[in-house]
Parts: C-alpha cells; sequence; structure tokens
C-alpha cells in the first residue's frame, strides 16, 4: 500500500471536521429556513385577514352609494314634493275657511250673561234682539264663551 499523499493530508487534515462544520451550517440553513416558513405563515395570516377586510369595506362602500343614490333621488324630487306641499297647504287654508264660515262672533256680551246654559242663550236671545221669527227655530252645534280680550294700559 501507498502511504497518502501529502498534498491530501494538507488539503484536508481533518475531515471529521470538514463534516461537522457542513453539519453545522445545514441545520444554520434548516432553522433560517424554519424561521422564513414562520415569517411566511404569518404573512399568509395577516394577507388573509387584508383581504377579509377589504371585502368588508367593499360591502360598506356599496351599501354607501346605495345610501347615497337614494338620498340623491330624494333631493331630485324635492321641487316636485315642493309643489305638492304648497297644493297641501292651499287646501289646508280652503278647508278652515270653509270650517269658520258657519262660525258666529258676538262681542260685547257681559260675563255670565248667559247662565249655565251657553249653547241655549243666542237660540234665546237672537230671536228677542233682532225681533225677527226663525222658523225653523235656531239651532248651534257648538258654542264656547271665550275670555274677554285683555285692552291695552292707557298710557
Amino acid at each position: 500500500m501507498t502511504p497518502p499523499s501529502s498534498a491530501a493530508q494538507t488539503a484536508n487534515p481533518h475531515p471529521a471536521d470538514d463534516t461537522a462544520r457542513i453539519l453545522q451550517e445545514i441545520t444554520a440553513v434548516g432553522r433560517r429556513l424554519e424561521a422564513m416558513d414562520l415569517k411566511i405563515s404569518d404573512l399568509s395570516a395577516a394577507s388573509t385577514s387584508i383581504r377579509a377586510d377589504i371585502a368588508r369595506f367593499q360591502v360598506t362602500v356599496t351599501d354607501f352609494d346605495n345610501h347615497l343614490t337614494t338620498i340623491e333621488n330624494q333631493i331630485a324630487d324635492l321641487p316636485a314634493q315642493d309643489g305638492e306641499i304648497q297644493s297641501l297647504q292651499i287646501k289646508i287654508t280652503d278647508l278652515e275657511d270653509r270650517r269658520r264660515r258657519d262660525n258666529i262672533r258676538f262681542f260685547g256680551i257681559p260675563e255670565h250673561k248667559e247662565g249655565s246654559d251657553v249653547k241655549s242663550f243666542p237660540t234665546n236671545v237672537l230671536p228677542e234682539l233682532t225681533g225677527l221669527d226663525f222658523s225653523p227655530p235656531l239651532e248651534f252645534q257648538r258654542a264656547h264663551r271665550i275670555r274677554p280680550l285683555h285692552k291695552a294700559p292707557p298710557g
């Protein structure tokens, strides 16, 4: 057998040390890969969370857009509604005026002159005051005593 050459001994004096160093490097690379896997898992979870947030925001934006469209339509209808409101106000005024047409107001009747029956007082007093014979007799649906108006103090 030939003795090992001196060049082989100088190039690799301790093969076990090289193997240990290579194993250490492989182990270090494995640890780095595990750390990268954890970071990738974290990034993946964060990405999933971001996608879910974006989906919720899209639903919210769609809801806001629908509400905005509804409000814009309502604003566009305001001129027509204004005309309708004015028409209804005219009708209310007309109805109030019609209701007042059958009202009679008497001023200057002293307090408590009507006695206990406010409704029959004008029925009895008007024929006497006017000297007219009402046929059929006067009929009042309602009668109200309104407090006297306060006169402005002299001065």
